[in-house]
């Protein structure tokens, strides 16, 4: 594959089991005069895919003592194929849990790749905060949808992580970061195949498949859904189709939706159809309102349960620090 354009920064001055765990706590990034510890971490050999929740809100994070349990950080999800870098969907404020150490002195380096959906604030946030930023062994590549009016993710990075919206501009960090821009594309991150389809949203969005030892994940975290009628992109039935698990996009009830049916996204009926009619094996809800409490997860998990085991997959509302192993052998 040939993509449009290849943006790299090199910063050198101031980075199918489902088991519940608690979230790794991490630290904000504080003062830059912090230790960077050389030593990344080694691929672990897994026979099929981690995947671990870091982030699961939409729109904005909200952290308060009725949405606890779920968590409250925006979007960020990573996958770890078995003996190779972790690929991350997105950087939202769940980021900067992401890769962290107990220790707030010591920074752990990263290297793997995100694919970015789009460009939306609760998406990209994290980023600034990724304390593995402030190492120099840090190497992130990052995919993302090109843009309509041609200005390069480059150039719109730089100009979104910077003072004075943000105290330090993004080629102050250390890290090294590559741009890589794609739409409906086809391609390989090391033995993983990656393929991406531009889906309805607001702004050019890409929905994403990855696919490593037998087993696959499709991640759809903002998707508009017909304002009548229930219907697919060919793209979004096609990243879709047969996955082990889909994580989806679920915001709003059916009440919620007619007030903002054009927002960006999707009802809780809409997923689940679009699990059904794809025979997902398995949907993550994912997206989560701001306003949506635990309890009130907790009921929508519980009735989806039993509709979708007559539908032939499995659901669950994803939360900030669940961890599944997802295989595709039976």
């Amino acid at each position: 594959m040939s993509f449009a354009e290849t943006q790299s920064i090199l910063i050198v001055e101031p980075a199918m089991n489902v088991n519940l765990v608690a979230c790794d706590e991490g630290h904000p990034i504080g003062s830059l005069l912090l230790i960077c510890n050389t030593n990344t971490v080694s691929p672990v050999g897994e026979s099929g895919l981690k995947v671990v929740f870091h982030g699961v809100r939409g729109s904005t994070a909200c952290h308060d003592p009725h949405t606890h349990r779920y968590g409250g950080n925006t979007s960020c999800v990573s996958v770890k194929p078995p003996n190779e870098a972790p690929i991350i969907f997105d950087l939202g404020t769940g980021l900067r849990y992401l890769n962290a150490s107990q220790n707030e002195t010591e920074i752990v380096p990263f290297v793997g790749t995100c694919l970015l959906t789009h460009l939306h604030w609760d998406h990209i946030q994290g980023l600034p905060f990724f304390k593995s930023l402030l190492c120099e062994e840090t190497v992130l590549e990052i995919y993302a949808p090109r843009q309509e009016d041609g200005r390069s993710l480059r150039e719109i990075f730089l100009k979104k992580i910077c003072p004075p919206i943000f105290p330090i501009s993004l080629s102050e960090f250390k890290a090294t970061i590559n741009f890589y821009e794609v739409g409906d594309d086809d391609f390989m991150i090391g033995n993983t195949k990656v393929t991406s389809r531009f889906v309805p949203h607001t702004g050019p969005t890409l929905g994403y498949r990855i696919t490593a030892a037998n087993s696959t994940v499709t991640y759809l975290s903002d998707h508009q859904q017909p304002v009548t009628g229930f219907s697919l992109t060919t793209g979004a039935r096609q990243i879709c189709q047969g996955t082990d698990l889909l994580i989806h996009d679920s915001q709003y009830t059916p009440a919620e939706f007619e007030i903002k049916s054009d927002w960006g996204h999707s009802t809780l009926e809409f997923a689940m159809w679009v699990a059904e009619t794809t025979s997902a094996k398995r949907l993550a809800l994912f997206h989560h309102d701001p306003s949506r409490t635990d309890d009130a997860l907790d009921v929508i998990a519980r009735r989806l349960a039993g509709v979708a085991k007559n539908r032939g997959f499995e659901v669950f509302a994803a939360a900030d620090g669940m961890t599944l192993e997802v295989s595709g052998v039976v």
